[in-house]
């Protein structure tokens, strides 16, 4: 007999359990509060992909005298038509999803899920009677909203959440970003080429200062971001905001969290407008978890084992929910998504599939791109591994001079004495899709050998994994 099984949450993970449970001849309810994608389609990925899309178009436009194009006229940002164009991809997005999960004869259901007790489920809309859906199995894909602080709350006008500045139908001309992470990094690229004047600060030592990144990403887009005229404070907190008539006053105190904070550069930062993007926070507290004896950390974050199953029978959790002791990505939802929805149908024969994050690629759209895979070179120096590096500049590409994007680097780590490739990370033009080839060496345990004799084509930017390979052997052509 099919399962029935209710998925919490049409995001990425959402959808992708529901279409592979649905494939595996699974009766399938996805129930969703909001828009179909979820926080990465509707307020996260695309958006900020489309608005940076623009910025790039905007600063080729503005430097292409120097590329043999005349442009006659003025070339500026026009808002509220890149809002408009926003929104058109991202209807045209939702319209293609709801289709595809219809035509997998997937049941979708709009409105707040609460679960009532073990296998049921009401779901409550402003539009429509309150229902209730009964589940053999049940997949969490809730998600997460922008973590607000209390010491200066959204305010939605002035005080911004990363979705509030997703659609701002005006360009500040100061912006004070709270936070150097990838989101509030993104940010400042985009924005400072836009026109606007940004600050960002940072309570770590460094921009970007994730475990998964190495450290000379974080150094090189640094060096960037001065070029660009973004100011930088890093072991710096902002201890609260007054709202002026000419916007903000905002107050600088000295970060708790890091060793070397000392006296602050600048006490007060006066800006149009400040973002706040410092994490996320759960949204497990209105899901009824309760009424199932589903417990989580005081953060509101899931556990779950490699399965994707929670402590609580026919129970399985993916996505954000999770918190940062798995990996918050889209991606990485994708994955968890496909391994909860065969595991919950009972499809995987006597064993049960286990979700892998050993070899996950993250992808940073700040100007110019980052892409890591693996160990950072710390991480591998923590865990005792005799490693060897190398480092080759973009700037050896032919394609680099030729599409004017020569800054950046790729960073190889590799074992020492077998070559196994355990780290790729790199700064520069496409970085994102280029750190596919690094994520599938990393995942099939190739050496910098088996990249170093692999033919990258010529002229492309594709050629910085054979040029840091041939490097890794001590043998490099052009680095």
């Amino acid at each position: 007999m099919a399962e029935n099984i209710i998925i919490i949450g049409a995001g990425p993970g959402g959808y992708v359990a529901a279409l592979r449970a649905a494939g595996l001849g699974a009766r399938v309810t996805l129930i969703e509060k909001e828009n179909l994608g979820g926080t990465c389609l509707n307020h996260g990925c695309i958006p900020s992909k489309i608005m940076k899309n623009s910025a790039d178009l905007l600063l080729d436009c503005l430097k292409a005298g120097s590329m043999g194009i005349k442009i006659s006229g003025t070339v500026s940002p026009d808002i509220r038509a890149l809002m408009q164009r926003k929104e058109t991809v991202l209807e045209s997005q939702r319209k293609g999803l709801a289709g595809l999960l219809e035509k997998a004869g997937v049941n979708i259901v709009m409105g707040r899920a609460k679960i009532v007790c073990p296998g049921k489920v009401a779901v409550v809309s402003d539009r429509e009677p309150p229902i209730s859906v009964a589940y053999d199995k049940l997949i969490i894909a809730a998600g997460t909203v922008p973590m607000n602080v209390p010491a200066f709350p959204f305010d939605h006008e002035k005080i911004l959440s990363s979705n509030d500045i997703l659609s701002l139908d005006y360009i500040p001309t100061s912006l004070t970003i709270v936070g150097g992470g990838v989101i509030g990094s993104e940010f400042a690229f985009i924005f400072s080429a836009l026109g606007c004047q940004v600050t960002i600060v940072e309570a770590m030592d460094r921009v970007l200062p994730l475990p998964g990144v190495d450290a000379s990403c974080s150094k090189l887009l640094l060096r960037e971001m001065k070029k660009r005229r973004i100011k930088v404070l890093t072991d710096t907190i902002v201890t609260r905001a007054e709202n002026k008539s000419s916007g903000l006053d905002i107050f600088l105190g000295a970060s708790p969290f890091t060793q070397s904070a000392g006296k602050l550069k600048t006490q007060i930062v006066q800006s149009d407008a400040m973002a706040v993007c410092i994490g996320r926070s759960s949204l497990a507290k209105e899901l009824g978890l309760e009424n199932i004896g589903l417990e989580t950390d005081k953060a509101g974050w899931i556990a779950v084992n490699e399965y994707m199953q929670t402590c609580v029978d026919n129970v399985y959790a993916i996505g954000d929910i999770l918190g940062p002791a798995h990996v918050m990505l889209a991606h990485v939802a994708y994955h968890e998504g496909l391994v909860a929805a065969a595991n919950a149908c009972g499809q995987t024969g006597t064993s049960k599939i286990a979700m892998s994050y050993d070899a996950v690629p993250g992808a940073i759209f700040t100007m110019p791109e980052i892409g890591t895979v693996g160990l950072t070179e710390q991480q591998a120096r923590e865990q005792g591994k005799e490693i060897e590096t190398a480092v080759v500049n973009f700037r050896v590409l032919g394609k680099a001079h030729a599409i004017d994007q020569i800054a950046g680097e790729a960073k190889m780590i590799v074992e020492k004495g077998s070559g196994k490739v355990l780290g790729v990370h790199m700064t520069g033009p496409h970085a994102t899709d280029l750190i596919a080839e690094a994520a599938l060496a990393i995942r099939k345990g190739l050496t910098a050998k088996d990249l170093a004799h692999t033919i990258h084509a010529h002229p492309t930017l594709a050629e910085i994994m054979g040029e840091t390979a041939l490097k890794i052997l001590g043998i490099p052509l052009h680095g």
